[in-house]
């Protein structure tokens, strides 16, 4: 594994950082925009004092932060797509691959950055009850001493179960300035979140006491996509309608599962749904900054 100099002497120093995961780049956003993304989100983090650690496998080799053309090189696309589970292999094989939340997160603790922004988090698929298809983000985060800033779970997956299994696996889930779990395009899931918080310092606080209590899990900071960002229902509903009929007909299963949806709600959103997953990215990027920076402090 290669931490760059710059996110390696700012854990030495105590400094604050925020790892950014590149799935969401190679994978979520189509291009120019991801590459555009990619920029933004870095700069997002330094806007409010922290450095920012981008993370992917290059040449085979884990890397945490990343340099302008290797942002490059991510972006252009045609690279794997890395769960936890895959890092091993790409490594060992010598290939190129965006990390997941789960690998993401993995690589994070392992160079020493404890605060991570993403998009939506992975979990529980709808039919799982048939598929036993449930992302490895959940095992990661029970597993993996990171505190993950996102915008709750993807909407096309079961959001009641993905909280279930998040809180069997001693996860704890705080919402941001809200009451509800939100649901990534939608501010509101439906469901409620077991505990808020207000300001980046009570975000810090609880992070503090959970690793110091001795837990060994993650945790979920879930914070709404913007109110001007966020979906129409209206057309959130029937894009996911669309689309989970889309991936039956197809028989698309797995890992794949969510490209294919994603993809469908930008086409079918003539760029809507792009646009407020741009807006809830950013967003989640500058808490995650401004959380790492209260830890720091």
């Amino acid at each position: 594994m290669r931490t760059s100099p710059e996110v390696a002497d700012a854990v030495a120093a105590g400094r604050p950082v925020v790892a950014l995961e590149s799935t969401l780049l190679a994978h979520g956003l189509p291009a120019p925009q991801n590459r555009a993304a990619a920029e933004d989100l870095e700069n997002a983090v330094r806007a409010h004092g922290a450095v920012p650690a981008t993370v992917a496998v290059l040449d085979g080799v884990a890397r945490v932060g990343l340099t302008a053309a290797e942002l490059d090189r991510v972006c252009a696309g045609g690279i794997a797509k890395l769960s936890a589970r895959d890092l091993g292999v790409a490594v060992g094989l010598g290939v190129d691959g965006a990390t997941t939340v789960a690998a993401t997160a993995a690589l994070a603790h392992a160079a020493g950055v404890n605060v991570f922004a993403t998009g939506g988090l992975g979990g529980v698929h709808r039919g799982a009850r048939e598929s036993w298809d449930v992302s490895a983000d959940l095992a990661a985060l029970a597993a993996t001493p990171v505190l993950v800033v996102c915008s709750g779970v993807k909407s096309i997956l079961d959001v009641p179960a993905t909280l279930e299994v998040l809180e069997t696996e001693s996860v704890p889930v705080l919402g941001y300035r809200t009451d509800a779990f939100p649901g990534f395009y939608r501010r509101d899931s439906g469901h409620p979140v077991p505990w808020r918080v207000d300001t980046p310092a009570e975000a810090a606080a609880v992070w503090r006491a959970h690793r110091a209590l001795g837990a060994a899990s993650g945790a979920v900071l879930a914070q709404p996509v913007p109110q001007d960002a966020e979906l129409d229902a209206v057309l959130h509903d029937r894009l996911l309608d669309e689309g989970l009929a889309l991936v039956a007909s197809r028989g698309v299963t797995g890992k794949e599962v969510t490209p294919v949806l994603l993809e469908h709600f930008h086409s079918g959103s003539d760029g809507a749904s792009l646009r407020t997953n741009l807006a809830l990215v950013l967003a989640n990027a500058e808490l995650a900054a401004q959380v790492a920076a209260a830890l720091a402090a």
